[in-house]
């Protein structure tokens, strides 16, 4: 780890998985994506790699790690936050795990200059997962009334011919301010030493492995307003 080093950010919670480096005072300077589709972790390191030896590092030279934790799918949060877990533990760097959610509102209210803005993105192949700003995303069932509210601005992710292409559009915008937005909320927690503690380092899931969810919260799953948590898993991936 170097002092002050180069804060390196990931996010795997879409569709397109993001890699980028900031500095420690949250100033972007190059952010890295490429359409992952649902196989993350065939890219990631290398990607990374390749990202820090563009820009004359190694992974000794950074200072800190920033994830997106979601919400998103199985695969990919579990792929994205278990690499930077290893990453943590084998070159002793602090962790900020950050809302992929929040961050893609941000840049959607950036954009658009209102603070009235749902962010939406799928939950399996009919479901939605409807996120706001201060609010726990909820799963909206296929077919279901949003229940925008009124003047409320709607941006959409990986969601293409399911969505309004307004929405859609906003939500490919949003999409490009994402490792922006993560690296200047990651930066502040990773000031002066700070940092999550890994073992709460948890993935927002929207879809899990058939079953998963029929699993008693004594094994490590919890379910909040249809968003599932699962404690164990990045730690599991990690090891």
């Amino acid at each position: 780890m170097s002092a002050g080093g180069p804060l390196l950010v990931v996010d795997t919670a879409t569709t397109v998985a993001v890699v980028a480096l900031g500095t420690p005072g949250g100033a972007l300077l190059e952010a890295r994506g490429w359409v992952a589709g649902y196989r993350h972790g065939e890219e990631l390191l290398t990607r990374i790699e390749g990202l820090l030896r563009d820009h004359g590092l190694a992974p000794g030279d950074l200072g800190g790690l920033i994830v997106g934790t979601g919400p998103g799918a199985f695969t990919g949060l579990r792929v994205g936050i278990a690499t930077v877990k290893g990453l943590a533990y084998a070159l002793g760097l602090p962790v900020a795990g950050r809302s992929t959610g929040e961050s893609l509102l941000a840049a959607a209210v950036e954009a658009t200059g209102t603070n009235h803005v749902a962010l939406i993105q799928p939950a399996g192949p009919s479901d939605l997962v409807l996120s706001r700003a201060d609010q726990v995303p909820r799963i909206v069932v296929g077919g279901a009334e949003l229940g925008l509210e009124p003047g409320e601005r709607l941006a959409a992710v990986d969601l293409g011919g399911r969505a309004p292409d307004e929405a859609v559009a906003l939500g490919d915008i949003a999409r490009a301010g994402l490792a922006r937005r993560l690296l200047s909320a990651g930066a502040l927690t990773l000031q002066d030493g700070g940092g999550d503690d890994l073992a709460r380092l948890v993935p927002e899931y929207v879809t899990l492995p058939r079953g998963v969810l029929a699993q008693p919260p004594d094994d490590g799953v919890a379910v909040t307003d249809d968003v599932a948590r699962h404690p164990a898993a990045g730690a599991q991936a990690s090891r």
